[in-house]
């Protein structure tokens, strides 16, 4: 850490560093808001005809809006880190591409399932699964090559699959956890059964990567077992242990609540899912500062200059405030149990 030290110490040291919180608060954001309605869209494919009417309501007020968050992060990374903008999209140009295209087919699909005639309706129903199946895919490769430090081999590439189809499982178990908070019936009991398949792949994508990643650089490596660290980081791997725990013991028992009409603990799945997403998040923002590129470029080397990243942060404090005040007075207002659409 004494690179981080001397930064921190230098004029303008700091000011990388928090456009970077900035950016990563955004993607934090991004993965779970978006997470939980790119996992609906995925479970759609799985549901009865009557129940997709159900599913598309519970997110409809906020889909698109959580879309937003990508919008900011990625906008940061162009702008305030241009070379490694350049460095990790041009890396991951197929991915990003197939990435947007899941995106449009989602955001055409939603509109088009309601306007596009009811003969049509399944056609397009299929359409958002996919499209939501295909961001998710596309978005777990890009983790997976980011944490490899897109090394392009073969062990990296087989890595970065399994990440995609683990992300798309952490999206589902977000997306069922919100269907088991949102919905009643038949439906909330189905969310479950989702839920504790996708819980499964979670626990397998989170310990992947806490495996890989001290793996991928000595410097990740020695940051996490050397003394007194390893001492003082354990409590972040117990509580994601503990959290598992909570979120399986809760999916056990809600069928049995359900069926005797008691959704006493419906919120544990989804609040369950969002703290497992974001210690996650933590461990791996802890092993990859101050890197955007792991052993190849730090923040400060890819950093625009000083007087362009002030314009940035005084930009981002104006724009971040408003797009959480959207997001808080949004979900309160829209609260309670979604029913099925009315056209």
């Amino acid at each position: 850490m004494n690179e981080l030290e001397t930064a921190l110490q230098a004029p303008g040291g700091w000011l990388p560093l928090a456009i970077l919180a900035i950016m990563g608060l955004a993607m934090l954001a991004y993965v779970i808001l978006d997470g939980y309605d790119l996992g609906v869209g995925t479970l759609l494919g799985a549901a009865g005809e009557r129940d997709k009417d159900t599913m598309v309501a519970s997110i409809g007020p906020f889909w698109d809006a959580n879309e937003t968050w990508l919008v900011l992060g990625v906008g940061i990374l162009l702008v305030a880190f241009p070379p490694a903008h350049g460095l990790i999209l041009g890396a991951l140009y197929l991915p990003v591409a197939l990435m947007l295209v899941g995106l449009t087919l989602r955001g055409v699909a939603f509109d088009f399932r309601t306007k596009g005639g009811a003969d049509r309706k399944a056609l397009w129903n299929r359409a958002f699964s996919a499209g939501s199946v295909l961001a998710s895919l596309a978005q777990g490769y890009m983790l997976g090559q980011w944490v490899t430090g897109f090394r392009g081999d073969g062990w990296a590439t087989l890595f970065s699959a399994l990440i995609a189809v683990c992300l798309l499982g952490t999206h589902m178990l977000l997306g069922a956890g919100w269907l088991i908070m949102k919905t009643e019936g038949a439906l909330q009991v189905a969310a479950v059964r989702w839920a504790r398949v996708s819980l499964g792949l979670t626990a397998v994508g989170v310990v992947a990567i806490s495996a890989a990643t001290p793996l991928v650089s000595a410097s990740i490596f020695e940051r996490w077992f050397a003394l007194p660290d390893v001492v003082l980081l354990a409590p972040l791997p117990l509580a994601t242990l503990l959290l598992f725990f909570i979120v399986e013991r809760s999916l056990r028992r809600l069928p049995t609540r359900l069926e005797q009409g008691n959704a006493y603990g419906d919120g544990v799945p989804f609040a369950g899912a969002v703290g497992i997403a974001m210690l996650a998040f933590y461990g791996l923002a802890y092993s990859l500062l101050p890197w955007l590129v792991v052993d190849r470029l730090t923040v400060w080397q890819a950093a625009s200059s000083t007087e362009s990243l002030w314009m940035i942060f005084v930009g981002a404090c104006v724009v971040l405030p408003v797009i959480v005040g959207y997001t808080v007075f949004s979900h309160p207002v829209f609260a309670g149990k979604a029913t099925a659409l009315q056209y």
